[in-house]
């Protein structure tokens, strides 16, 4: 199984993040944490390791309804969540890159029936976000 839905698109980085962030919360998902690999490699490692990575943010996405699903269902998917969703470009791109986890690697973790339908509205709503970023990076 493949663990991220992901979509290449021409839009700039930060571009990118706005128009993340916002078909995210059409489809129900708030960003909770935002963790700038990019600032923590230059912090921590220095420059050079900064500037390996490129830019490269990752966004802590939960949709509140279905995170409540997925914990009535199974307590031990709070380990899973929030769904991550990752915006990279390196330094010498022409477009940036925008992956979302896929929710149904919770089920291969999970041997609760009742997680099965979670992940399937998750995975609807992660994958509609994605297409509507594709999209606004044709227009």
């Amino acid at each position: 199984m493949n663990y991220a839905h992901t979509v290449t698109v021409s839009l700039p980085f930060e571009e990118a993040i706005s128009t993340t962030k916002q078909e995210l919360a059409n489809q129900g998902f708030g960003v909770l944490t935002e963790i700038d690999i990019r600032a923590t490699f230059n912090t921590k490692l220095g420059i050079e390791s900064a500037d390996a990575v490129g830019d490269y943010l990752i966004l802590g996405a939960c949709n509140p309804a279905l995170a409540e699903q997925a914990l009535a269902a199974d307590p031990d998917m709070g380990l899973l969540l929030p769904c991550n969703v990752v915006i990279r470009r390196s330094d010498s791109a022409e477009t940036t890159t925008v992956q979302a986890i896929n929710p149904q690697t919770m089920v291969q973790l999970s041997e609760v029936a009742a997680v099965q339908a979670v992940a399937d509205q998750a995975d609807e709503q992660l994958r509609a976000a994605l297409a509507a970023i594709e999209g606004a990076s044709s227009k």
